[in-house]
């Protein structure tokens, strides 16, 4: 699998990249895997597919701050991300994985084997709820998928140092939580991995043998992408 470590400027080009590396691997000719790690620079606010910003999102607060809000292609609902949120994509190729067509295997797949990188070094993750990875009952990566005919993209995020006390600021309850959330908010129902980040890059990269650097990413889809979609 190829492995990319790339932080672009802009929100709009890293939520780019991601769409990117899929359309990529859909047009090759062979199936083509990758791992891809980054970490916002400043905070952001990404909403799913089929968000209703309004909603999930204290909109108001976010203009009056600068928060830039962002359409993510794949599903789930609202997220705030920033410094101390590692974020992951993995485009994975459904014919190497045919398995992996269904939702759920995908979910699951994806999430049993990050959790197993993790648990030796952290105790007590586990997969949780439809998409969601947890130490004990608290949660601390959400995740989402966007499937196309060969490929899909299966991203999401991990906090580890991340202010806890910021995501009520900027996001509204979700309208639909997992049954273990029991209506908590925010701050009592998020936590941080208690790993440092490179530890957390370092389990990745070895869950997934992402072991081949991915030298020639996706520069001018990417541009078009931004202008396209991702355009504030």
């Amino acid at each position: 699998m190829r492995f990319l470590d790339l932080i672009l400027p802009t929100p709009a080009e890293n939520l780019a990249l991601d769409e990117a590396l899929l359309e990529e691997a859909e047009a090759a000719d062979e199936p083509r895997e990758t791992l891809r790690l980054w970490e916002p620079a400043g905070p952001m606010v990404v909403v799913g597919r089929s968000s209703r910003v309004d909603e999930e999102v204290h909109v108001d607060v976010c203009r009056a701050e600068g928060i830039p809000i962002l359409r993510r292609p794949s599903g789930g609902a609202a997220i705030l991300a920033g410094p101390g949120c590692l974020m992951y994509a993995l485009v994975l190729s459904y014919e190497k994985r045919p398995g992996l067509r269904p939702v759920d295997h995908a979910h699951v797949f994806v999430l049993s084997t990050i959790a197993a990188a993790l648990g030796p070094l952290c105790p007590g993750v586990r997969c949780a709820g439809t998409s969601d990875l947890a130490l004990g009952d608290q949660k601390f990566s959400g995740n989402s998928l966007r499937s196309r005919r060969r490929h899909f993209l299966y991203h999401g995020t991990l906090l580890y140092r991340f202010p806890l006390d910021q995501i009520g600021r900027y996001l509204k309850p979700p309208p639909r939580m997992p049954d273990y959330r029991k209506g908590r908010d925010h701050t009592v129902f998020m936590t941080n991995l208690p790993l440092p980040r490179e530890t957390i890059s370092n389990a990745l990269m070895k869950a997934w043998n992402a072991t081949e650097p991915c030298l020639d990413w996706p520069r001018a889809l990417v541009a078009q992408l931004v202008t396209e979609k991702y355009s504030v």
